[in-house]
């Protein structure tokens, strides 16, 4: 009986762009995507595998500048194994299409139409390429439709989601219970779906997969009660295949992590515990963080607080408030206000800028710390 090993991948969106990166981090976030095609290869050799599947959007769009495309294609070049690439939402199969530019890669494969190319006798990959950004049909049903069971194995590839994100019902939504059938009565042996950055087994029967994003590509939210977002990406799956049988593991291969955190803070030891969860990530330079904070503080921990995140900015890939939910306001005890070393006309204003910043005025509560930082100094 025919056995097949091989590499499950997607959403590589290789010339993707963050605009909350600063330029020198998006250029190492460039960087590690690219770098991700390198590891799939690596991933290959280590598993045995005999060949890597790209479920869709291998790129970003289809007008790449030439040094990310030139890159790009450099990278598949050098894989060890060959690879089949699903064109997607992002990279349609298009007049201009970039997959034009792969035709001189002996080891890639576009998997351009809904025909069944032969890997090798017994193993087969049915493709359900997006020939426009939007379908208006279920592609891999479309594809499924002329195929009949088969004793080889053979592998669907497709680009799309099997449930609405919203409540429209869309044509192009893909038949989850039409792909199981396909799986019973041994049409197909295992699908492999692109669109989702997170990895995710889909329906009952273990063969139907998103693999996810090799490269983290936006925020797992960790706001209590809100959790979601690109909850586990990074990862390629490892897929072994005999006939009516699937083993599939998930491998960790990204490098950047992408969080977005929630903190409540009420006075000292909050402002302790947000800063040393922010100094506890081991990678920094490769990990995007935006916070909420909500709550009331005094003038000491204000400080402590804005100078802690001032100090550690710089050295995150992108550390920034999610200014939506920020709610932190600046109350100053008696005894702190008390204290101060002014007056006159300085205590009169810093009055008035407490005032605003206890109303949430950003600015008001920027300058209440500058002028108690200088006051302190004085």
């Amino acid at each position: 009986m025919s056995k097949l090993t091989f590499i499950h991948t997607s959403d590589l969106q290789l010339g993707m762009t963050r605009t909350f990166l600063p330029p020198e981090a998006q250029s190492r976030f460039d960087d590690a995507r690219l770098r991700a095609v390198t590891r799939l290869g690596e991933l290959a050799t280590e598993r045995g595998a005999e060949f890597i599947v790209v479920a869709g959007d291998v790129f970003e769009h289809n007008a790449l500048e030439p040094r990310t495309l030139g890159r790009a294609l450099e990278a598949f070049s050098r894989l060890p194994v060959p690879v089949y690439l699903l064109p997607g939402n992002h990279d349609p199969l298009v007049a201009d299409s970039i997959f034009n530019r792969t035709e001189s890669l002996d080891n890639v494969t576009v998997l351009d139409s809904c025909s069944v190319v032969q890997v090798r006798p017994g193993v087969e990959i049915a493709g359900a390429p997006l020939m426009s950004k939007h379908a208006s049909e279920d592609l891999c049903a479309k594809t499924l439709r002329d195929l009949s069971p088969t004793d080889s194995i053979r592998v669907l590839v497709g680009h799309g989601q099997t449930e609405a994100r919203t409540g429209e019902i869309k044509p192009d939504l893909i038949d989850l219970p039409n792909l199981e059938a396909k799986l019973a009565d041994g049409t197909v042996d295992y699908v492999a779906l692109g669109d989702t950055h997170s990895t995710r087994s889909l329906g009952t029967s273990g063969k139907v997969w998103f693999s996810g994003s090799p490269e983290t590509t936006d925020f797992h939210d960790l706001t209590p009660g809100v959790a979601g977002g690109e909850v586990d990406s990074g990862n390629a799956l490892v897929v072994a295949l005999s006939k009516g049988n699937a083993s599939v593991q998930k491998v960790p291969v990204g490098t950047w992590t992408f969080e977005a955190l929630h903190f409540e803070v009420s006075g000292g030891a909050d402002v302790d515990t947000l800063l040393a969860r922010l100094r506890s990530y081991p990678d920094k330079e490769r990990t995007v963080i935006k916070y909420a904070i909500v709550g009331t503080l005094g003038l000491e921990d204000t400080r402590r607080l804005e100078e802690g995140l001032a100090e550690l900015e710089p050295v995150f890939a992108s550390l920034r408030e999610r200014d939506r939910l920020m709610d932190l306001h600046l109350e100053p005890g008696e005894d702190e206000l008390a204290n101060l070393p002014l007056g006159g006309f300085a205590a009169d204003a810093m009055g008035e800028l407490v005032g605003a910043a206890s109303a949430g005025e950003l600015a008001a509560r920027d300058a209440v710390n500058l002028l108690f930082r200088l006051s302190r100094e004085a």
